[in-house]
């Protein structure tokens, strides 16, 4: 009973000693698995401080928009919106440029409305692609990660049964490390699977509430240029 009691106290069961206890497999599953965890860190952080910006400034934009104090020409002398800053400025932008190259044919038949609805939509899309960016590696890393982690508990526990086969001792100081070697593999694998759940129902949930602010004001927007074109055309149908 000595020996088995030696035996563990030269054991390091920290975290830290428990890695390099365990086998290569089992250290580059923990290695990517920890990677996997850093990355979801990272893009939780950075696409929330993006999404709440962006809100923002939809926020600032309708309100000066909605405000009914301009056209739509002096609105954007005013607020100056560019392509790329955000995507309720970049679908104004092609929606109104094409509005302004369409004759008052077009604009009365109603071919320059679906015209700047494709390229408003179009747009869209574009944006709300960019922000999409790095979802599908968190959604990757909440369901693969906990397979991950237990193959290399599979792994750990084999290699922990072909060494007690070896030593022919199966004494609980001699099992208990390479079982605890195995398990924290998936421990890992939580680790990084069960944030990466919750960050992207969030950020999921943030860019969908994006996208129906953008469509809604696509439909807006148009109704605005129809009944622009409609007062236009009024006079002359009267005549």
């Amino acid at each position: 009973m000595v020996e088995p009691t030696n035996v563990a106290a030269t054991l390091d069961m920290s975290f830290w000693g428990l890695f390099l206890q365990a086998g290569l497999f089992v250290k580059l599953v923990m290695i990517g698995l920890f990677g996997a965890s850093v990355m979801v860190w990272a893009v939780w952080v950075a696409k929330s401080k993006q999404f709440k910006a962006l809100h923002k400034k939809a926020d600032d934009f309708e309100d000066i928009f909605w405000s009914g104090s301009h056209t739509l020409e002096s609105f954007t002398r005013q607020v100056n919106p560019q392509q790329g800053d955000h995507a309720l400025a970049s679908v104004f932008v092609v929606g109104l440029e094409e509005w302004n190259a369409a004759s008052d044919e077009e604009r009365r038949d109603g071919t320059a409305l679906q015209r700047s609805r494709r390229m408003m939509d179009a747009t869209a899309r574009r944006e709300l692609e960019s922000l999409e960016a790095w979802l599908p590696a968190m959604a990757t890393t909440g369901s693969v990660g906990p397979f991950v982690g237990l193959l290399g508990t599979v792994w750990g526990i084999m290699t922990s049964f072909q060494s007690i086969g070896v030593s022919k001792n199966t004494s609980l100081a001699v099992v208990a490390p390479g079982i605890a070697e195995a398990l924290f593999a998936t421990a890992i694998g939580l680790f990084a699977a069960i944030p990466a759940v919750i960050a992207y129902n969030r950020l999921s949930g943030s860019l969908g509430r994006y996208a129906g602010r953008v469509e809604t004001f696509i439909d807006e927007f148009l109704t605005v240029l129809e009944r622009q074109a409609t007062r236009k055309a009024a006079p002359t149908t009267r005549r």
